[in-house]
């Protein structure tokens, strides 16, 4: 499993370290130039967050991709919430688990 942001490898490797992931499964990347990040169509682009300096951010987003096929990609994002921080839950790991058992239709 593969979790990136819009950050360089320092702050990942930061991030990995105090979320005591060190010893997992789980892959931790950075983006910091937005390339892979603006190539999926994932970039924040909303006011909103932007007019709080928030720029260059990442969408809040999960992917499901299998042999270089994406199958299933879910956005916490509204009109209300554009950067998915208040209501994370769709893109959030039950929401893929239950794709992934098939209690969820490819959106």
């Amino acid at each position: 499993m593969l979790f990136y942001s819009v950050h360089d490898g320092a702050v990942m490797n930061a991030w990995k370290y105090n979320l005591q992931l060190a010893n997992s499964m789980l892959q931790m990347m950075g983006d910091p130039s937005g390339e892979f990040t603006r190539a999926c169509g994932m970039e924040l682009t909303h006011p909103g967050p932007q007019e709080k300096g928030l720029y260059g951010r990442c969408k809040r987003f999960a992917m499901h991709v299998v042999n270089c096929e994406v199958k299933y990609v879910a956005v916490s994002e509204s009109d209300e919430d554009p950067a998915g921080d208040k209501y994370p839950e769709s893109s959030c790991a039950d929401a893929i688990i239950a794709y992934l058992e098939g209690d969820v239709a490819i959106q």
